[in-house]
């Protein structure tokens, strides 16, 4: 048995050397290679090349790094590309401002009333019979300054209340405003301004002491202005007094051709967007009448009845900073710009003219001035003058709009009114001589 275990051991013993040798061996080998592939692949065999991963960013990389690498040709490329993309973002974001602009004034037409009444005030239940009273005084706006800040500065020094009495002039009415500002300074109105349109104009109310204003260089407007006459240059106004409005001030638009006698400012009454004088003559012209049509055709029908008004006159009215007087302006301004259409129509119509298929209407509270203390030339040569007891009436102000001759009917005014002569308005006559 113990030979036996002995010869086993040996077996056994030999077996263990024999593996390990060939362990070692393995071993051996695999340490060999190791180095042959360490110094035939020093970056190993299968290295990650981020040029073969992602070749663009490479490029890229090289772009951003060394510029100078990139072929002209390359450059061109990329410039017209940014170009193009430039131009494409451009486009779209107007379309995006056309689509805002229509959704919002989608969302202002719809229910128009509900959203005026909410800005206004609460909800009411209907009082009861003969107590209602309905809406007229819009809300004015939130004033911003950055739409002209050298224009809010001289509003600062010359506005009594934040509001004003504003004149458009260029050197062909220069006559005319020298009686004008006359006799506002006579009056004692400090809060009035002159826009004028030349340097002839500013100059001239600067050596006169004049509030003066003229608008940095615009060629739409300066053109018209250097050259107009007086239905062109009527028609400036509507396009400047627009920032004044935005600014937040109300103002009170005169033409030249007026002979101020009282401040107008205390015979305002300041409740609707627009308060204007008007061209009528008497109660029913003034302020509004029914007019029956008659056409024997149609028999039993044949009287229809028309309501009619002579027109506001668009040479002195009063504008409350409010959306509805905005709108009213870029209505007005945007129809002279495409067409060869009065200013005093234009601008009736606006205020007028109701919504109806294709047309909405504007929605501006408005008040006639009483033609006798804002009265027109009309008025005064036909028919005050020769009443003895309305020629005792004494005018805010005179308009000389019926008639061609307006200096020399100006200085008759004041002659009249300023000066006691009871016989200056005599040698006119009512109308005009052509």
């Amino acid at each position: 048995m113990a030979g036996r275990r002995d010869g086993f051991m040996t077996r056994n013993s030999n077996g263990n050397s024999l593996r390990g040798s060939r362990i070692a061996v393995a071993i051996t080998i695999g340490v060999l290679l190791g180095c042959v592939f360490a110094f035939l692949y020093p970056h190993g065999l299968f290295r990650s090349d981020p040029q073969i991963i992602n070749p663009r960013l490479v490029k890229s990389n090289l772009q951003v790094g060394s510029p100078s690498c990139e072929s002209p040709e390359r450059l061109k490329m990329l410039k017209s590309d940014i170009v193009a993309l430039s131009e494409k973002n451009a486009d779209l974001k107007k379309q995006v401002r056309e689509l805002t602009e229509k959704l919002r004034l989608a969302e202002q037409g719809k229910d128009q009333a509900q959203k005026q009444f909410m800005v206004l005030g609460e909800q009411h239940k209907a009082g009861p019979f003969g107590t209602v009273k309905s809406l007229r005084t819009n809300p004015t706006l939130i004033p911003d300054e950055s739409v002209n800040p050298r224009l809010a500065k001289i509003l600062e020094e010359v506005a009594v209340r934040k509001e004003l009495i504003v004149a458009l002039a260029n050197s062909n009415v220069k006559s005319s405003l020298e009686v004008w500002f006359a006799n506002i300074k006579r009056v004692g109105i400090p809060n009035y301004l002159v826009v004028a349109l030349d340097d002839d104009i500013e100059n001239f109310c600067k050596s006169n002491n004049v509030p003066v204003y003229k608008r940095d260089p615009d060629e739409g407007i300066d053109s018209v202005a250097r050259t107009g006459g007086n239905h062109a240059v009527s028609g400036l106004k509507f396009r400047i007094l627009r920032e004044f409005l935005q600014l937040g001030y109300s103002v009170l638009l005169s033409d030249i051709d007026i002979v101020y006698l009282q401040n107008p400012f205390d015979y305002l009454y300041r409740d609707s967007d627009v308060e204007s004088m008007t061209d009528g003559h008497n109660n029913y012209t003034a302020y509004g009448y029914n007019d029956v049509f008659d056409e024997p055709a149609m028999g039993w029908a044949r009287y229809a009845h028309t309501m009619r008004i002579w027109v506001y006159n668009s040479g002195f009215f009063y504008i409350r900073p409010t959306i509805p007087s905005i709108e009213l302006l870029d209505r007005v301004a945007d129809r002279l710009a495409n067409s060869k259409a009065w200013d005093q129509a234009v601008f009736n119509e606006e205020l007028f003219f109701p919504s109806h298929p294709g047309y909405t209407g504007l929605h501006a509270s408005r008040r006639t001035m009483d033609f006798y203390l804002f009265m027109n030339s009309k008025v005064l040569f036909k028919t005050v003058r020769k009443d003895a007891k309305l020629k005792k009436l004494k005018p805010v102000i005179v308009h000389v709009n019926y008639h061609p001759d307006k200096l020399s009917r100006m200085k008759a005014v004041v002659e009249f009114y300023v000066n006691g002569k009871q016989d200056a308005l005599d040698s006119f006559p009512d109308g005009s001589n052509w």
